[in-house]
C-alpha cells in the first residue's frame, strides 16, 4: 500500500518525488527483506527499512511504524504516475503527513515538504481542515 508524498499525488496535482513510501504487513517484513536483498541495498532505521538500487534513483521506504498498519484495511486502488497501486485512504494519508510534520526529530526541510503536502490536500479537500491539530491549522489557514 502506498502512503507518503506519492499517495498525496494520487489525490491532488502530482509533485515529483523520488521516495516511494509503502506499508506492508509487519509479519511479512522478514520475508520481504529476504527477497529484496538480492536486488537492493537495505538500510534499517528505527521506523523504516529503506531499499536502494544502483539502477535507479527511486528510494523505497517501507514504513515500520506500527501506527501505519491500520491504514492497510482502508486502502483502495488508485492511479499513481500511471500505475494502479493500493493507496492509503485520503484521511489516512493526511494523518500520516500530520505525524511526519509533527516529528521534530526529522529534518526541517523534510518537515516543510510534509507541511506542503498537508496544504495541497486541504486546498483540494477543504472539509479535511477540521482534522488538523490547531497548531497546523494555524499554519495552513
Amino acid at each position: 500500500m502506498v502512503t507518503g508524498g506519492l499517495a498525496v499525488n494520487a489525490y491532488v496535482e502530482p509533485v515529483v518525488s523520488l521516495d516511494l513510501h509503502i506499508v506492508v504487513a509487519l509479519d511479512q517484513l522478514g520475508k520481504i527483506k529476504e527477497i529484496a536483498k538480492s536486488v537492493f541495498r537495505i538500510e534499517e532505521h528505527p521506523y523504516s527499512v529503506n531499499l536502494f538500487s544502483e539502477d535507479s534513483e527511486l528510494r523505497i521506504q517501507i514504513q515500520t511504524d506500527p501506527r501505519y498498519q491500520k491504514f492497510i484495511a482502508n486502502c483502495t486502488p488508485r492511479k499513481v504516475l500511471g500505475y494502479t497501486m493500493n493507496v492509503a485512504a485520503l484521511k489516512d494519508v493526511l494523518e500520516g503527513k500530520i505525524w511526519a510534520f509533527s516529528d521534530e526529530s526529522r529534518r526541517k526541510s523534510t518537515r516543510q515538504k510534509d507541511l506542503a503536502d498537508i496544504i495541497r490536500i486541504v486546498e483540494s479537500y477543504p472539509d479535511l481542515i477540521d482534522i488538523l491539530p490547531d497548531s497546523i491549522r494555524k499554519l495552513v489557514a
